[in-house]
């Protein structure tokens, strides 16, 4: 069950790989008119490495403003003191939007907001860039642009430990926790003819953490969300485990105002630069160890 959710999602990001190729270049940086509410905002310019060659806006000059949810470890989370690099936050998505940010010659400023808030703070112009792990769909695609993927996301459920669900076909009845806004969430609500439970079948909450509270709680009879959060949620809380099938397969990518196509090259060749050199893996392997 849910299979051909998880081909459809993947077959749009090939899709969306060879799409962003071939608008990128190949990842070169390109011009191209920025959103009107930025027109304002002086250019950047920085032609020390490869990736910042090219004229873009950002929202703030010098810097490169993300928004996200910082309750998705180990993706983003309010750092212990300054956090990294002064941030105040932490995780994959952090160290790679900073290295970024450092080959675009920018100060990264992380601000944590709600999952949907996020998304719709790149796309009123509100910050430069949104990363959360956000995946990439039919609906953002008319709203949104999209770098090239950068990590792999897979959605798991989790269920108390002595939970009647032993498979994804249990799912069918049970009142489902998911983060508001998020691909899990989006997957649930559907109408069952295109695979989903319905949206009475499901309660949405602002972050994993509250919808995890609510399971405990005995509120909701499972949580479907991300595996590498699941894994630190079940670590963190006793008398819960992920069941052992994937409910969906996607990868991540780095969102950005519709058309903002300047600051997304840029963007996106500094990301793959970071990716052929291996910085994205050490990153991810840092706080992702691979099994070994």
């Amino acid at each position: 069950m849910k299979n051909f959710k998880k081909l459809a999602l993947m077959g749009l990001t090939a899709v969306m790989s060879l799409s962003l190729l071939a608008a990128c270049g190949g990842g070169n940086s390109g011009s191209a008119e920025t959103p009107a509410n930025n027109t304002e905002t002086p250019s950047v310019e920085n032609t020390e490495t490869p990736a910042a060659s090219g004229e873009f806006t950002t929202v703030e000059a010098g810097k490169l403003i993300m928004s996200t949810n910082a309750q998705f470890p180990p993706y983003e989370m309010v750092g212990d003191g300054e956090g990294y690099e002064g941030t105040g936050y932490e995780g994959i998505d952090v160290e790679i939007a900073y290295a970024i940010a450092q080959k675009l010659g920018l100060e990264l400023v992380v601000d944590n907001m709600g999952f949907d808030a996020a998304l719709q703070a790149v796309q009123t112009g509100k910050s430069d860039i949104v990363m959360a792990g956000v995946t990439v769909t039919d609906d953002r695609l008319e709203v949104m642009d999209f770098s090239d993927t950068y990590a792999n996301g897979i959605q798991v459920v989790i269920v108390p430990e002595n939970s009647d669900i032993a498979t994804i076909d249990d799912l069918e009845g049970k009142l489902i926790g998911c983060q508001m806004g998020t691909t899990g969430y989006i997957y649930c609500s559907d109408t069952p003819e295109n695979g989903g439970y319905g949206e009475d079948a499901v309660i949405p909450y602002d972050d994993g953490a509250a919808a995890i509270q609510a399971l405990m709680n005995g509120q909701v009879d499972c949580v479907v969300i991300d595996n590498a959060p699941a894994q630190e949620y079940v670590k963190a809380n006793p008398g819960l485990k992920i069941l052992d099938t994937e409910f969906a397969n996607e990868n991540y990518a780095i969102g950005f105002a519709k058309g903002n196509t300047a600051l997304k090259d840029a963007v996106n060749t500094a990301l793959n630069e970071l990716i052929e050199d291996g910085t994205v893996q050490s990153i991810i392997d840092k706080y992702i160890p691979a099994e070994g």
